[in-house]
């Protein structure tokens, strides 16, 4: 079986606290590790209030506490938002806490506005422009190597580097440095068949890798019925929605025929992100996940999908690796 991992994003429910996202997001991770899934995974994201993970690094040291085994790691860092030496010293850090168990997936983009990268003091497009330098000198404080100021924790730390990227600048770099590569498809599929065949095709065998390496994300939403799986994702479908018309809340319970509300360009829009997807019962979860692994032949699929009911979303993960064991 194709490994599996989770892409968490701590969602605060409504009705709910920032506690409660990241007691629930420990839980989750004891669910994925106990079913048997790869990795867990957190994004950053700042200044949203629905979102907890922004302070990545501490969010990844809570899950780590509540498991044992499984990696986790982030997916990914916004590199453009921090100096490569904190972050080094974090993941560092979280190293010496759970060895052997750190991925640190790597994002170009800022995963914020202006007001926050104001908030942040960082010129983003500046240091957008610096990342492949940046994902180097990375590379190189966790390999050891000499440098004026060392990162301690973090220097020689075997952190798992990846390069997450949504278009086909993070292929090509990915495929440059020979590290693997982690494409966003879960909501921005648009390039995501081209920049697979970039990255394949100009891999440079390194000390990492010798081949190329592709995890793909999935929205995955899996019940005993194809009609409550359609139910439960509509909390995810007014997040998405909520985004793109500027104004992103907290999580939302799940709304009867949420989809058949939208203006017909809306849904057109919110069909096409979700086109990387599977929803339904365990059967069709299959169908769709094993359709889309074969159009991608990605070495591991990493899922995400919001979910309102903490105990539906864990119930969800158990059906999907059912579903494909």
């Amino acid at each position: 079986m194709i490994p599996l991992s989770v892409l968490d994003l701590v969602p605060v429910r409504e009705g709910g606290t920032v506690g409660q996202a990241l007691a629930e997001s420990a839980a989750l991770a004891r669910v994925a590790e106990e079913a048997g899934y790869r990795r867990f995974w957190i994004a950053e994201h700042h200044g949203m209030e629905g979102i907890a993970g922004g302070a990545t690094a501490v969010a990844l040291a809570h899950v780590g506490q509540a498991t044992s085994t499984i990696r986790i790691g982030a997916g990914g860092i916004m590199l453009p938002n921090h100096n490569p030496l904190v972050i080094a010293e974090q993941f560092g850090t979280l190293d010496a806490l759970f060895p052997g168990r750190i991925d640190l997936g790597l994002g170009r983009a800022p995963g914020a506005d202006q007001r926050v990268a104001q908030a942040l003091r960082r010129n983003l497009m500046e240091a957008a422009e610096r990342f492949p330098q940046d994902v180097v000198e990375l590379q190189a404080r966790f390999a050891g190597e000499a440098m004026p100021i060392m990162a301690t924790p973090g220097s020689g730390a075997p952190v798992e580097m990846w390069i997450l990227g949504s278009s086909l600048f993070g292929a090509s770099l990915a495929a440059h440095l020979g590290l693997p590569f982690a494409f966003a498809s879960h909501f921005a599929p648009a390039q995501l068949d081209q920049a697979l065949l970039i990255y394949r095709e100009r891999f440079q065998p390194s000390e990492t890798l010798d081949r190329p390496h592709v995890m793909a994300a999935m929205n995955v939403i899996a019940a005993d019925t194809d009609e409550e799986a359609a139910l439960l994702s509509t909390s995810g479908d007014q997040s998405f929605v909520a985004l793109r018309t500027g104004n992103p809340g907290k999580l939302k319970p799940p709304v009867p025929h949420y989809r058949d509300s939208l203006p017909p360009a809306v849904r057109e829009g919110l069909d096409f992100a979700r086109q990387a997807s599977a929803v339904g019962s365990p059967a069709t979860v299959r169908a769709q996940m094993q359709a889309f692994i074969e159009r991608t032949r990605a070495d591991e699929i990493i899922v995400a999908g919001a979910i309102w009911d903490p105990q539906a979303r864990e119930r969800s993960l158990r059906l999907t690796i059912e579903a494909l064991s």
